[in-house]
């Protein structure tokens, strides 16, 4: 069994935390329906502009549990282009 984490680094257009909440909470909600994975903001709560987001996958095969992960990254950049990621990083727990 692999387990594998992604921590993304995301640079928001919101102004408030209200704002942020609810871009934040609609990558989350439709990531965990679409990828079935955990995640959740990890860092950076208290910042309108700026959010760190964790996801995680379990997987018996590497390759396909680093896949989902990469397929997440593109789908946020091609979902939110308001969105800036400003880094992201996959490795394995």
């Amino acid at each position: 069994m692999h387990i594998f984490c992604l921590e993304i680094h995301l640079s928001l257009p919101s102004r408030s935390l209200k704002e942020k909440r609810g871009i934040v909470k609609s990558i989350l909600g439709r990531a965990r329906n679409r990828f079935n994975t955990a995640c959740a903001e990890v860092d950076r709560q208290d910042n309108a502009t700026a959010a760190v987001l964790g996801f995680i996958t379990v997987s018996p095969d590497k390759t396909i549990a680093r896949s989902v992960l990469e397929r997440i990254e593109d789908w946020i950049y091609d979902n939110w282009p308001d969105v800036e990621i400003s880094g992201a990083d996959i490795s394995e727990v």
